[in-house]
């Protein structure tokens, strides 16, 4: 299992970024968040089988239609398997 946390920017916040990860990432089985970030950017924690983490990373860095994605910065973090769903964090 792993756990990684994921900062993406660009053009990622009012385009639907939030809300097509969490149904991305149910579609892989992962559980954990993601949130707009104060500094435009959108932010992630994702725990579930490496190989369906992996594939959510690489969905990141396109994002749904309207997003533009200029940087996605990872760091794997200790898998803890204390989410029990995947869930949109308001600020």
């Amino acid at each position: 299992m792993k756990r990684i946390r994921v900062v993406i920017s660009g053009i990622v916040q009012g385009v639907f970024f939030r809300g097509a990860t969490r149904h991305a990432a149910a579609d892989l089985n992962l559980t954990g968040w993601v949130r707009n970030m104060e500094d435009g950017r959108v932010e992630a924690v994702l725990e579930g089988e490496e190989a369906d983490v992996d594939k959510m990373i690489e969905w990141c860095k396109v994002g749904p239609p309207a997003a533009r994605v200029e940087k996605v910065i990872t760091a794997e973090e200790h898998y803890t398997g204390g989410f029990h769903d995947f869930s949109i964090k308001h600020l």
